[in-house]
């Protein structure tokens, strides 16, 4: 299949490389940087720099947006697509339906739509993962697209499932928690450590065993532990006390504290 991209960041580095790794050839790369587009066609085979989102003439049968959310108006109202093209979006939380209003209201052709989401995390210039343990969600406006995306997809990775945009959206809630929440709080407790002059490799050991418990476990409610699971009052006010001059830090020990003893 021949495909082009709308957007060069992070998910589109990953993704791009994944598909020619599947022997599918990316033909244009936009980008509103000229310059991440260059990077991310400088990794592919025969990609070309595509100067505007006028794709009229493009061979491509495939078109990803790799754009961030709130972008999608404003590329659709300039996008150019050739007639009953193939467009989807890689977003979590938006809907297959704003998609295909967007195109219903600025396409001057009749182009089908639909949603190729991949469930991880990505970040440019990192190893290229493997795409073959990667969830991919996929959704579409009608049977043939569907049946077109999943049979891509199961090229890609062995993990394909139909997902509806409101499954989407939660998925891609859980996901925020799961990773960017849990990433914000080790980026807390390196802050703690380095303010003390200690060493948050200390720490990697324990982060280790925590994920790989909550991975094994039925539910990672079961495995919890800590001062708060056991209701160590002592200990939660020690943690409070040395806390108190950090009052957004305080109040992000209690509520989480109080979650886990109301869940416990």
């Amino acid at each position: 299949m021949k495909l082009s991209f709308i957007g060069a960041g992070n998910l589109a580095w990953h993704l791009a490389m994944a598909f020619e790794n599947a022997a599918h050839l990316i033909r244009e790369v936009y980008s509103r940087d000229e310059k991440n587009a260059r990077n991310l066609i400088s990794m592919l085979y025969d990609a070309q720099l595509q100067p505007d989102l006028n794709f009229a003439e493009s061979e491509s049968e495939l078109f990803v947006l790799a754009i961030p959310d709130d972008a999608m108006e404003e590329v659709a109202a300039q996008l150019v697509l050739p007639e009953n093209a193939l467009v989807v979006h890689t977003s979590g939380s938006q809907s297959l339906e704003k998609l295909r209003r967007l195109m219903d209201i600025y396409s001057d052709v009749p182009v089908r739509t639909g949603v190729f989401y991949p469930l991880q995390t990505f970040s440019k210039g990192t190893r290229v993962l493997n795409f073959e343990e990667i969830p991919l969600c996929i959704e579409a406006s009608d049977p043939e697209s569907e049946a077109q995306l999943v049979a891509l997809g199961q090229e890609l990775s062995k993990i394909v499932y139909l997902v509806n945009s409101h499954e989407r959206m939660v998925l891609h809630l859980a996901a925020v928690v799961a990773c960017n929440f849990t990433n914000y709080l080790f980026g807390v407790a390196k802050d703690l450590v380095d303010s003390e002059n200690l060493e948050f490799d200390l720490l990697k050991p324990l982060i280790e065993e925590t994920v790989q418990k909550a991975l094994d476990a039925r539910h990672p409610a079961l495995v919890q532990t800590g001062p708060a699971r056991r209701g160590d009052r002592n200990t939660l006010s020690l943690h409070m006390d040395y806390l108190a001059s950090r009052p957004e830090l305080l109040n992000l020990y209690r509520t989480l504290s109080d979650g886990i003893q109301q869940r416990s």
